[in-house]
């Protein structure tokens, strides 16, 4: 299996032992990426709908480093501290894709990652 690890200055580093992204085969696994700025490591914003975009500029970047762009998603987890943010996420992700949409789960969970509001992964075929 032909394995290359994906990291980019343009989305924050990994807050622990993983990789920002890894291509296997040609299929690209995007980490969960939350609402930080990759500039200063902070969490951006408290309102919902600027940590979604956030965080899916942060997916963009790690995709444009591994060759890809968020086109090529066929799938996307997002998690949400408050399932209430749904329709955000939904009114947001349509600026971000078109038509074939990837397909998605959306759960909500308890807690994030350094107090986020949202943080989804991505699989991307190219």
């Amino acid at each position: 299996m032909s394995r290359e690890i994906v990291q980019t200055e343009d989305a924050p580093k990994a807050i622990g032992p993983y990789s920002q992204a890894v291509k296997a085969n040609g299929t690209v696994y995007l980490s969960g990426q939350i609402p930080l700025d990759p500039a200063t490591g902070e969490l951006v914003g408290a309102d919902p709908r600027s940590q979604i975009v956030r965080v899916l500029e942060n997916l963009g970047a790690v995709a444009g480093a591994a060759g890809c762009s968020l086109a090529d998603a066929v799938k996307l987890t997002v998690y949400l501290r408050d399932l209430g943010d749904f329709a955000l996420v939904n009114e947001v992700m349509a600026e971000y894709f078109t038509v074939p949409y990837p397909a998605r789960a959306a759960v909500e969970v308890s807690a994030l990652p350094r107090g986020a509001r949202v943080e989804m992964d991505a699989i991307l075929v190219p």
